[in-house]
Formats: structure tokens, C-alpha cells, sequence
């Protein structure tokens, strides 16, 4: 039937006498749901795809795809850079939606009002943030929906080592659902940097999040490759709380997570959705992570054994740190975010590993990119949110941030072959929505390409779709994206980025209040 409509729609769009606002012709167009992988034709009216035809169409604006893929916009779940900047590197690589959801903000009304009165080249949205809710709690403030409400509470301990007496807890809960409430997208539980929760804390946020109908999305709070309080317990402990609540539980990075243990937690995974727990898990293609050199994980007796790092897995800018200025940055500025480098990439076994991460049929592809970032003139490393473009030469973050989604075109399926573009499409398009989609009604219309989804579209040439990020020199953005839609409308036109673009949309969760 599906596919009767599909035709039915083409053919009414395909005389000589309608003429399309947009249409995309020619290209292989991949649409992950209903497996078709064919030359078509696309049209597109305001906001919406409104034809795939075997037919020629007619357009005001006409995009030759020939010898490019057409397929729907990626979706990352994971990305903290949310500013123009970050927006515009996503783009260049082909993503139309980022969503804050590991981390999350609060208060999430104050968060949307201000993203709203941006420039937003592409989708957002956020979860409630646990973190931000304990943090208030222990320091007696009010949470502020900025990215340095977070950083600048680094130098304290009681909210990341600290179990909850009754009455924090319930100021925390209270926080949490305040932000469900304001239609966060579920609720972000950053476990690894505040490890000290109780049980009872963890539980009681798997139970509101199935009480509301939504997700969590947990950093685990262990990463070790050690026992007791290793990667695997804090596996099994999310998956345990699944279990009992029925909440949906999403798995954030799991490669970061389980370092080299990466095969006992996706064993763990596998059993868990065998049984019917509703577990989703997401890994980015890199051996190195970014934090903040002062997150708890890096902090106390015998961190260096556990996690198999020292201060020369560490990188800073361009150059890896030493001993002592590891322990001058987390004694004096422990909000600075550094690039950890967990696993050696040029080391088979270590990318043999990241590969199992990636390549697993229930990993999404997510970036968990960071914002971009430089020294100012007194050696302090600073936020960058200016609307220079290209970015200037002298900002830096994670290379994630510029090139996760081509570095799975260029590197898993055209050079190496691990998996092919069907596949790899679905884990940044379909997969990603469909983590969603039952709480969150607009990721229902995302993820396709389909008569009546939304026109969140890419074409990109599969034969020069590539990353150039380096950890070195991470400010270079992807090409091979020939055209990018947000919404039916060009943020990437023949290969550039179209500077006044701002067609995305909020995503947020309709709620009674």
C-alpha cells in the first residue's frame, strides 16, 4: 500500500503542468524504512517531500543528484556544541538534527526561549539534565541553561561524590520533571561525572522516565577496565533499571564507556534486547573521547591503572599534556575540556575494537561533540560562538565535531567495506528517530525519505565524501555534501554552506502543562 501511495503521489506531481518548489533528480536515493535503494526523483512543497518518482519531475529550483546519494538528513543524538559554529561543521557533514540529550540543560523553558531567538541552520533539542538538577541541589543556586553552569561547578565534589539525603533527592527529582515538563526530550543522566549517586537515585530517575513516557540517556558511571566499579557493572546497572521499570534506556558512547572491554558490554546489550528490555546504544567512530580534565573519572587512587591512560593520553590544543600540567589544570581550571585518548587507532587491536563498537546492528552513530574552543590572550581556554566562516584557523575541539558522520562514509564503507551505505544510513537517520519517535511525535516524520516527511534531506557524492579533521587541526570541515535541505530549505547549496540559513526547528515534547 505504501508503495501504491508513494506512485500515486508521483504521478499527480509529474505532469509538465505542476511545477515543484524544489525537486532532486536523478540520484540513488536511500530510504532506510522501506529498503528502497534505486534512482529516483524527488520533489519537494514548503517543509515536505511530496513525491519519489521513477518519473522526471519539473521544479523551480532543480538539483542535479546524478552519480550522489539522496538520503534522509542524520540525526545525531549526542552533540553539546549547540551554537552557530558546531550547527555549521554538522551541516558540512550532512546532519539536519542535533540533540543535547546525554548531558541535557535546565531549565529546559529557559533553554529553548534563548535557542529560539538564534541563528539555526539546523534542528535542535535537550533532554532534562540530571547533573544540572544536582548541581543546584548541592550548591543551594537555581540551575542556568548554559554549557558553563556545568564547567564551572568542576571544582566542586559534594554533587559528583555525594549519595542524596531524602529531601536533596526529592529537590532533585522535582528539577528533573520540571524539565519533562517544559517538553525536554527525556532525561539526560551524565552518570560518569557525577559517580557517587545511590541506587535509589538512579532507579527513582528510570521511574519517572518511564512514568512520562520518555527516555534516559546515560553516560554510565564507571569506565574501567578494571573490577569492582568497572565498565561491565555500570552496564548491568543500567540495564537492571530497564528491567525493572520498563523505561527506555539509551547507552551514550558506549565505546568510550567500556574502553577494552567493548565485547562483554555489547554481549550485555544483546542479552538484554533478547529478553525485550528496551535498551538503544550509539558509539562514535574515534579512539579518543573529550571531557573535562577535571571529571571525577580522572580523580582518586589508581584511575591511571583502571582506565589504562596517564597524562600523555591527554592532548590539549595540539599538544599532549604532561604530569604537571594535568595537575595545574585540574586544581585551577578543571572545567577546560581535553581530548582523552582511550584507544590507539593505528594499533589493529584497538581499532578492532572500536570497529566492534561501531559496526554492532544496535549501535547509532551519535558524535558527542563539543564546542569549539581557543586560548584568549591570557592562556585561557575560552568558548568560541562568533559566526566567522570558515572558523579561524587558531579554534580546536574534538575532530568528531567536523567529521563523525563522513568519517563512517569514507573510512567503514567505502575504504574499509564494514558495512555497507544502506546500513550505514540507517544508523544516522532511521535508527536515531526511531530512538525517539514514540515520545517525541516530529522524529516520526524524520529519518525517511517518504511522501510526507519532513525535507530534511542530503545529497552527497559517496565517491568524495570525506573527513579532514585531525585531532591537530580539528577547525576543517567535511566535503562531498553537495546539497543539504533543513525543513525544504538549502543550509548547503552545490557544496557550500549557505551563511543566512536558519530553518531549523525546535524539537520538543508536547505536554499537558
Amino acid at each position: 500500500m505504501r508503495n501504491f501511495l508513494t506512485m500515486v503521489a508521483a504521478l499527480a506531481f509529474a505532469g509538465p503542468a505542476f511545477s515543484n518548489d524544489i525537486v532532486i533528480l536523478n540520484g540513488r536515493v536511500i530510504d532506510p524504512e522501506t529498503g528502497l535503494d534505486a534512482i529516483r526523483h524527488v520533489a519537494i512543497n514548503d517543509n515536505q517531500i511530496t513525491a519519489v518518482s521513477e518519473f522526471e519531475l519539473e521544479g523551480d529550483v532543480v538539483v542535479d543528484a546524478t552519480g550522489h546519494v539522496v538520503a534522509p538528513g542524520f540525526i545525531d543524538l549526542h552533540a553539546h556544541g549547540m551554537a552557530l559554529p558546531d550547527m555549521r561543521m554538522q551541516a558540512m557533514q550532512g546532519v539536519t538534527t542535533i540533540l543535547e540529550l546525554e548531558s541535557g540543560v535546565l531549565p529546559i523553558g529557559d533553554w529553548y526561549d534563548e535557542m529560539a531567538k538564534a541563528t539555526n541552520p539546523i534542528n535542535y533539542g535537550a533532554a532534562a539534565a540530571w547533573t544540572f538538577a544536582r548541581i543546584a541541589t548541592f550548591s543551594h543556586t537555581a540551575p542556568v541553561a548554559t554549557p558553563g553552569y556545568f564547567q564551572d561547578a568542576q571544582s566542586d565534589t559534594e554533587w559528583k561524590l555525594d549519595i542524596a539525603t531524602k529531601e536533596e533527592q526529592a529537590r532533585i527529582l522535582s528539577l528533573v520533571e520540571q524539565g519533562l515538563n517544559e517538553g525536554g526530550l527525556g532525561i539526560g543522566i551524565n552518570a560518569g561525572y557525577a559517580p557517587g549517586y545511590g541506587q535509589k537515585e538512579y532507579f527513582a530517575l528510570a521511574k519517572m522516565a518511564a512514568e512520562h513516557n520518555v527516555a534516559t540517556y546515560t553516560h554510565v558511571r564507571y569506565a574501567s577496565n578494571l573490577e569492582p566499579q568497572g565498565s561491565f557493572e555500570a552496564i548491568k546497572e543500567l540495564i537492571a533499571n530497564a528491567a525493572l521499570t520498563g523505561a527506555h534506556m539509551h547507552i551514550c558512547h558506549i565505546n568510550s564507556s567500556s574502553l577494552s572491554d567493548i565485547h562483554a558490554t555489547l554481549d550485555l546489550v544483546e542479552r538484554a534486547q533478547a529478553q525485550g528490555i528496551n535498551v538503544t546504544v550509539e558509539a562514535y567512530p574515534y579512539g579518543a573521547g573529550n571531557t573535562v580534565v577535571g571529571a571525577a573519572m580522572f580523580s582518586g587512587d589508581g584511575w591511571r591503572e583502571r582506565m589504562d591512560s596517564t597524562a600523555q593520553n591527554f592532548q590539549l590544543g595540539t599538544e599532549r599534556m604532561t604530569e604537571e600540567e594535568l595537575a595545574d589544570y585540574q586544581a585551577n581550571d578543571p572545567g577546560t575540556f581535553i581530548t582523552w585518548h582511550f584507544l590507539d587507532e593505528a594499533d589493529p587491536q584497538g581499532l578492532s575494537l572500536l570497529d566492534a563498537s561501531v559496526t554492532h546492528p544496535s549501535t547509532n552513530i551519535a558524535s558527542d561533540s563539543v564546542f569549539w574552543s581557543y586560548f584568549n590572550e591570557h592562556g585561557m581556554v575560552v568558548t568560541y560562538t562568533g559566526d566567522d566562516w570558515p572558523l579561524p584557523d587558531n579554534v580546536f575541539t574534538h575532530p568528531r565535531a567536523a567529521g563523525t558522520f563522513a568519517k563512517i562514509l569514507r573510512s567503514y564503507v567505502r575504504e574499509r567495506g564494514l558495512m555497507s551505505m544502506s546500513t550505514a544510513i540507517n544508523k544516522m537517520s532511521l535508527m536515531p528517530a526511531q530512538v525517539l519517535e514514540d515520545f517525541v511525535p516530529q522524529m516520526r516524520k524524520k529519518g525517511r525519505i517518504q511522501v510526507g516527511m519532513d525535507a530534511d534531506i542530503v545529497v552527497f557524492d559517496p565517491a568524495t565524501i570525506s573527513d579532514y579533521a585531525t585531532y591537530e587541526h580539528a577547525n576543517q570541515p567535511a566535503e562531498g555534501v553537495q546539497t543539504l535541505l533543513v525543513n525544504g530549505d538549502f543550509t548547503v547549496k552545490d557544496g557550500d554552506l549557505v551563511l543566512d540559513a536558519s530553518s531549523g526547528q525546535a524539537i520538543r515534547r508536547v505536554t499537558k502543562q
